[in-house]
């Protein structure tokens, strides 16, 4: 692991997590099939992002089949189909203001903060982003393997069940992330349907 900087954002996240997990309400965790790490970021913009956690339940899926959707693969595994609002964030966000301090001495810790965006190329302000996001996407794929690793998806849920990290901005991408943050035998249905071999 990187600097002290790095590690105390990454455990924040992992904890986070955790907690979050245990706040889903005892009467759903039966009906919840997948758990969801949407990620973003406040106005779009890279040195600021969060992950949105929360699930999708067997009633859901049954309520957009008869809505009109076609295929059950479909609802279950396409994330425009979920429950996405209302969910606790994590991150470098205003409801996450310990996540915020310890992001901001990450990225400064690395070298990637910046604060005027005038100041650099565009070249060199795409670069500190991608970097960004990168990380980001690295501390948010350990959390979800950490949930399995040590146990805590099966304590609060009863069982295992696929963490599905995705963001709207990279379409395609939750596969790859979602292959990196669960152990294979969780993901059959998700790869199935994405024809993932």
């Amino acid at each position: 692991m990187g600097n002290t900087a790095e590690t105390d954002f990454r455990e924040h996240v992992r904890q986070g997590a955790k907690r979050i997990l245990n706040s889903f309400p005892e009467a759903l965790r039966p009906e919840i099939y997948v758990v969801s790490f949407r990620l973003w970021r406040v106005d779009q913009d890279p040195r600021y992002p969060y992950v949105a956690i929360g699930y999708n339940t067997e009633s859901e899926v049954r309520r957009v089949m008869e809505q009109g959707c076609a295929y059950e693969g479909t609802a279950r595994w396409e994330y425009a189909y979920w429950l996405l609002e209302g969910f606790e964030m994590v991150g470098h966000v205003p409801e996450d203001p310990v996540g915020s301090k310890l992001h901001l001495a990450e990225a400064q810790a690395a070298g990637l903060w910046y604060e005027d965006e005038g100041s650099l190329s565009d070249e060199a302000r795409d670069a500190l982003d991608d970097q960004l996001v990168s990380r980001f996407d690295d501390v948010c794929i350990d959390a979800a393997r950490h949930l399995h690793a040590d146990g805590h998806l099966t304590r609060v849920l009863g069982r295992q069940v696929p963490v599905v990290l995705f963001d709207m901005d990279r379409p395609g991408w939750e596969v790859e992330a979602t292959e990196a943050a669960n152990p294979r035998e969780v993901l059959a249905d998700f790869l199935e349907h994405h024809s993932v071999r």
